[in-house]
């Protein structure tokens, strides 16, 4: 019998986020009408028959943990990218694990690593199955057989409180390491848009980058160490601040998304918790403007924790769909207007941590934002900002529904080509999206700032016709990533490569860069079970 409620996407937990009307006819003034396009029921959607696993496999788990029912099989056949939701929802999974297995502790992954190694069954690790670039997706290359490897049961935690670290089980979702860590009075800080149901082992086998990396640092720069477990046995680096032993390894092990082995174990260094938080709007001239703005707060030593920059598209867009309407946004035109910008780009900009740190911070940094044309909006725009920083992935489900596609894409260079870059992504975006006879729209925003440049995160959004989907992001998805590739700016800034960004890793490391990484590869999983089809070409 099929649960109640949706069943793909974000919205399977029961969540949904429905657009207002307002929003919807801001929606259609923008890109046109759209051809609503509801999922399938999951009992229509075809799954190919599992084969069957030897018992070395089941014996490693135990039979009561191995799935094979349907539910569990789709949950597990995709990710979160817009290729992934559209099979999902169409009904048409070309491929699924024969089973997801559930490992109780590292010792069962250790064994069941073993088994699928010298059985030649394909493994794909499972965390919160989050990824956006197909980082999860069931490829068996080679492979008869495969397995998702659902890691959820390895959720331990502790803290040294004296040392400010703390160990975490790679099955711990975001929320669930945070109640953890709260019982602590620390805080990790680690908050991205996935934060919901994205897991430990995700942050690190993907080198997430939260939306308070200006402040607390990106994933990587938090892990002080790390155990992979590998086919070919035990990769664990040392639990200390720094060391000067050769290459470091802990990075081998970051950004490996699952192609080395299972990540069973990470250290973390963590904050006190704040003892207050302050998040505020703001309007630049433009996004230059906004640009500049950051580039100076980053080279004064004085950024935010959060800090972001939306270009006018997104202005306007977000402004739609936060519902705000009516007397309320009469107002902000209003003042916008005598403050001449009527045509400006929001900036948020929010602090953490002590009070008087957080006030001697925040002076600084709206010294600087005045100083380079930004006008205050208020705390308000922040709160609301705040409160729904994790809307984005349930809001992508309505906009599927309703027939539209929408997609991200994310990369980062230095201040001095950051605008090029921006310039060059937008332009080749929005040519593929009318070259393909599209009335779509194309916005970015600035985020996750360091001294020497900023990360860029392009959405678009188009309506598309049933059944001509994939095509059309493809259509749109290559010559971005094209011109990323050629302006020298990096293929992902924080959602990994997974299939997606396989065909641009020899620009990103050069081939010799892979050759190294497949060496690397060969020695820990000779018989090239973890992941395939994952981070390394063909």
């Amino acid at each position: 019998m099929t649960e109640p409620g949706p069943w793909w996407g974000w919205g399977s937990g029961g969540e949904r986020d429905p657009l207002s009307p307002e929003a919807i006819a801001m929606l259609v003034e923008l890109v046109g009408e759209a051809t609503p396009s509801p999922a399938v029921a999951l009992d229509d959607v075809s799954l190919p028959d599992p084969a069957l696993l030897p018992d070395s496999i089941v014996r490693a788990v135990g039979a009561d943990n191995v799935l094979t029912a349907k539910r569990d099989r789709v949950r597990h056949a995709a990710g979160m990218s817009y290729p992934d939701l559209v099979r999902l929802r169409s009904g048409r999974l070309e491929d699924a694990p024969d089973a997801v297995v559930v490992p109780r502790d590292r010792e069962a992954v250790v064994v069941l690593l073993d088994a699928c190694a010298r059985e030649a069954v394909a493994v794909v690790p499972f965390g919160g199955g989050t990824s956006v670039v197909g980082g999860v997706d069931p490829a068996r290359e080679q492979f008869q057989r495969l397995v998702s490897v659902d890691l959820t049961s390895l959720r331990a935690a502790s803290v040294d409180r004296r040392s400010l670290t703390a160990r975490l089980g790679p099955g711990l979702t975001g929320p669930e390491a945070e109640r953890e860590l709260a019982a602590h009075g620390v805080t990790l800080g680690h908050f991205p848009q996935s934060f919901e149901r994205a897991t430990i082992g995700g942050f690190a086998a993907a080198r997430s980058a939260g939306q308070a990396s200006s402040g607390y640092g990106r994933f990587d720069a938090l892990v002080t160490s790390a155990r992979l477990d590998a086919p070919a046995g035990e990769l664990r680096t040392r639990e200390t601040p720094h060391t000067a032993a050769g290459p470091s390894l802990r990075e081998v092990i970051l950004g490996s998304e699952g192609t080395l082995g299972v990540i069973t174990e990470v250290d973390v260094r963590v904050r006190r918790a704040p003892e207050t938080r302050q998040y505020e709007g703001w309007i630049a001239p433009d996004f230059e403007s906004g640009a500049e703005i950051v580039r100076r707060l980053a080279h004064d030593d004085a950024l935010p924790d959060v800090i972001r920059v939306s270009d006018r598209t997104e202005t306007r867009v977000s402004l739609g769909l936060s519902g705000t309407g009516g007397v309320a946004r009469r107002a902000l035109d209003a003042y916008l207007g005598l403050r001449g910008r009527s045509d400006g780009c929001v900036v948020i900009a929010g602090w953490e941590g002590e009070r008087e740190a957080v006030a001697r911070r925040r002076t600084l940094g709206r010294r600087v934002l005045r100083e380079g044309g930004a006008v205050a909006l208020g705390a308000r725009p922040g709160r609301a900002w705040y409160e729904g920083r994790y809307r984005g992935p349930r809001l992508r489900d309505e906009l599927l529904d309703l027939g539209y596609m929408v997609e991200t894409l994310e990369t980062a260079h230095t201040w001095s080509r950051l605008q090029e870059l921006y310039g060059a992504v937008r332009d080749a975006i929005a040519g593929a999206l009318a070259g393909a006879g599209s009335a779509g729209i194309v916005f970015c925003h600035l985020s996750h700032a360091y001294r020497d440049g900023a990360s860029l995160y392009f959405t678009w959004l188009a309506p598309v016709p049933p059944g001509g989907e994939i095509e059309r992001w493809r259509a749109v998805k290559r010559p971005a990533c094209d011109v990323i590739v050629a302006a020298g700016g990096t293929i992902t800034h924080h959602h990994g490569v997974g299939r997606d960004h396989v065909p641009y890793m020899r620009d990103e490391v050069t081939d010799l860069g892979v050759e190294a990484l497949r060496a690397v590869k060969e020695r820990l999983d000779p018989s090239g079970i973890m992941n395939p089809g994952k981070l390394l070409p063909a």
